[in-house]
């Protein structure tokens, strides 16, 4: 067995490559200073650990003594986890779509000994790799002229993607050709965006979600929710252990990409707690209690925080933990298969190799209204089937997992776990948000507000980036709307001062994805784009416009507002990507409130409140009106519990209930 440099590694995607053949190393200036030496170019292979065509490419060319032996001879070669260091997966990732029109994981991007990216793609075959390698190699022996051309070439085009102008007189936010321009890609047999593969997409179905409830459009509104019901029927949600796998690989949302990332189950907890808040459904509420079961069963670490991910592959087969042979559902449920035919499941298998998916078409409602039955006794009995189901399954082999935490997707399932709190008042979700957030900044804030990205095997040796920041002050905040604890808010703001010192560029206008103080990388960049995971700068903003709304920050509102304006024509024509803005961008135009509750009963009227769907509020309170916030000055009367709603620093007349307020 071969041992490389990623053996002192504590990431789990680097451990998985410590006994490759190939010569690896681990991100670093020393592996830069090697090439430079020697005169190599580099080789900069980047994934995760739960990716699947990773796992294939490995097993396929880096554990080939043969392919080894070619790459070490001509690269000096560099694995790099993507969750780890995700600024250097975006300045290669970068690259490789201005090359190739496309992204995604493993990427293989060649780079100059210096760094700046020369040619590269995703997943190779083991014969088209070794031709890669070859010419590659000869090409810089034979004519490094046109390598460095090259890389000029693509230094300039990645240095260019960033941040728009302030236009002099910047477009307003258009929500009728935002919707239109949306409605194109919308599937409205299935739900969610064409074409497939399909990502469940949160941040996109918050903004329709938002701008439904408060235009009143049913229309959205009734799309948002057929979406979220066929993505919680489908094979994409785990029916037998609860949890989101990544994406579908398939229109209808019946065969997953098998892999459990914490990102996606954070940011979809929030979601479907929002819409039940508007709607009610039974079928939301279970994702919701399903969710939260699993993310402590089989994410939390003993501490109280959240590991990364689960492999989509457990005994060398991708899905193998979740899928069924007809015999094996015979021999769990007996007697109770006929009735498991609402999972679509038949003797030859739904999918392939004569596996079963389990996956519904309807809800348990509508299937015992078809049948004649009565809903609460079905449910009963669906419970307990599918509890056998999880006890046979609990005695597999189980998907690896990635047991690094992460700063901002745990910051992602703790405003899901505020937004769980808000929808069924049950205190578990709010005391598991704050025990994982307290162990997070117990391990990661340092006293001058500096925040570290990762931590796992009691290290810590990254810094943190703006996502890290973004998202943990946005959940900082949630705590605090949820409990009106302010030292959440003291928090946040300790968080919001570093960032504004090393990540904000007042010349520019600006937030960089990376700090000032840190590691400068080939070329500096943003973050303004949603994708699955929402911009960190949006979030930022987003952040600063709630903090301006407790404080009166004058600079806060001013930020905000420069850089909602420079996004606003990007939201206008491109909503796909920009939908966080174009929420934020709608927000500006047509204001936010506050929520305020002061007085010995704020608690019970706060979680009154917030059973209600309202994304364009901020809520802030007081038992005894001591707090020195400025939203909540001169609001405390004695013996009183009161109510305002504020706008734009003005209050309406207090309500002494939480049933006056519309």
């Amino acid at each position: 067995m071969h041992d490389n440099r990623l053996i002192y590694e504590s990431s789990p995607y680097l451990q998985q490559h410590a006994h490759n053949p190939v010569d690896w190393w681990p991100w670093s200036p020393d592996a830069l200073k090697k090439a430079e030496e020697e005169d190599k170019m580099l080789l900069i292979s980047i994934g995760y650990s739960a990716c699947h065509w990773c796992h294939v490419m490995e097993h396929e060319s880096f554990e080939s003594e043969e392919v080894a032996q070619l790459m070490n001879e001509h690269f000096v070669c560099i694995k790099v986890d993507r969750e780890e260091r995700p600024d250097v997966d975006q300045v290669y990732m970068d690259a490789i779509q201005m090359l190739t029109g496309r992204g995604g994981w493993p990427l293989n991007c060649f780079a100059l000994p210096d760094g700046r990216p020369v040619w590269g793609g995703t997943y190779f075959p083991t014969q088209q790799w070794v031709q890669v390698i070859q010419h590659l190699s000869q090409l810089y022996k034979n004519d490094r002229s046109k390598i460095i051309q090259q890389a000029d070439g693509l230094m300039q085009g990645i240095s260019q993607q960033g941040f728009p102008e302030l236009k002099t007189n910047p477009p307003e936010i258009d929500l009728d050709a935002i919707v239109e321009i949306l409605a194109k890609d919308v599937d409205y047999q299935h739900g969610g965006f064409s074409p497939a593969p399909k990502f469940p997409m949160p941040v996109l179905l918050n903004f329709l979600m938002a701008i439904g409830h408060q235009e009143n459009n049913e229309g959205l509104l009734r799309f948002v929710n057929f979406s979220l019901d066929r993505m919680a029927l489908g094979g994409l949600y785990d029916q037998v252990g609860g949890g989101f796998t990544r994406y579908s690989v398939d229109a209808r949302w019946m065969v997953p990409h098998f892999e459990k990332m914490l990102y996606d189950n954070g940011q979809l907890l929030a979601l479907y707690a929002d819409a039940y808040r508007l709607t009610h459904k039974d079928l939301y509420k279970n994702v919701i209690e399903q969710s939260f079961d699993f993310l402590q069963r089989e994410m939390q670490a003993p501490d109280g925080t959240f590991y990364s991910a689960l492999d989509a592959d457990s005994e060398g087969e991708e899905g193998r933990f979740y899928i069924w042979k007809y015999s094996e559902l015979v021999d769990v449920l007996g007697e109770e298969m006929d009735f498991f035919e609402y999972y679509n499941i038949s003797e030859k298998g739904n999918w392939e190799h004569g596996q079963n998916i389990l996956h519904a078409e309807k809800t348990i409602e509508k299937y015992a209204e078809d049948k004649g039955l009565k809903p609460e006794a079905l449910k009963k009995r669906f419970h307990a089937n599918v509890n056998k189901l999880f006890i046979a399954r609990d005695k597999r082999i189980r998907p690896g997992l990635d047991n690094k935490v992460l700063s901002s997707w745990n910051a992602m399932v703790m405003k899901g776990l505020c937004q769980a709190y808000q929808a069924l008042a049950d205190d578990k979700y709010l005391n598991v948000a704050q025990k994982a957030m307290s162990a997070l900044l117990a391990k990661m804030m340092t006293d001058e507000g500096k925040l570290y990205r990762a931590f796992k095997s009691e290290e810590i040796g990254i810094d943190g980036f703006l996502d890290d920041y973004a998202f943990v002050i946005d959940a900082l905040l949630s705590l605090y709307e949820v409990s009106f604890n302010e030292e959440y808010l003291n928090k946040a703001k300790a968080l919001v001062d570093y960032v504004m010192d090393y990540f904000y560029d007042e010349a520019n206008g600006i937030f960089y994805y990376t700090a000032s103080n840190g590691e400068q990388l080939v070329a500096r960049k943003t973050d303004v784009q949603d994708n699955v995971i929402p911009s960190s700068v949006g979030t930022m903003v987003n952040n600063l416009m709630r903090l301006s709304q407790l404080e009166y920050n004058s600079d806060y509102e001013l930020i905000a507002e420069l850089m909602i304006k420079k996004m606003q024509a990007m939201a206008n024509e491109h909503p796909r990507y920009y939908s966080q803005w174009a929420l934020l961008a709608h927000q500006w135009k047509v204001g936010r409130e506050e929520l305020v509750i002061v007085g010995e009963r704020a608690e019970m009227y706060r979680q009154e409140l917030q059973k209600q769907y309202r994304p364009y509020a901020m809520y802030a309170g007081s038992l005894d009106g001591a707090s020195q916030l400025e939203v909540l000055q001169n609001r405390f009367q004695a013996n009183q519990t009161l109510i305002y709603k504020c706008h734009q620093k003005s209050c309406d007349l207090p309500f002494v209930s939480p049933t006056d307020l519309d």
